[in-house]
């Protein structure tokens, strides 16, 4: 299980790039997916699934019965944004892709938004 120092090893890393996607970032990719199963883990959540793209990621959480759709930016041209900078929002079920207004916010708070962000 990972914790969120396996992660800070990565502020303003500059990740690899290319066509194919990197060791590097597929490392780091691991990592944070489960960093957040982890939190899903430690609060009773459910860790719906994730959705892996070449440099950037996003995740469905179940939250207390609701869903929670959490994304990232491409780690290459927007550094540290994975941590200062995450996208979440309410979504219908983990298909939807649209879903509540985008809220923010960084990888130490992320908890305790998720949790909010369910609550309303």
């Amino acid at each position: 299980m990972a914790k969120i120092e396996d992660l800070k090893k990565y502020l303003n890393y500059e990740f690899s790039s290319g066509c194919y996607t990197g060791e590097d970032y597929k490392e780091f990719e691991r990592k944070y997916i489960s960093y957040l199963k982890t939190i899903c883990k430690e609060n009773g959540w459910k860790f719906v699934r994730a959705l892996k793209n070449h440099y950037e990621f996003s995740a469905f959480l179940e939250v207390n019965y609701h869903f929670i759709y959490v994304s990232i930016s491409d780690v290459r041209f927007f550094q540290n944004e994975w941590y200062n900078n995450i996208l979440i929002r309410t979504a219908k079920s983990d298909i939807d892709y649209t879903g509540g207004s985008n809220h923010y916010t960084d990888l130490p708070s992320i908890t305790t938004n998720i949790l909010n962000l369910a609550r309303s």
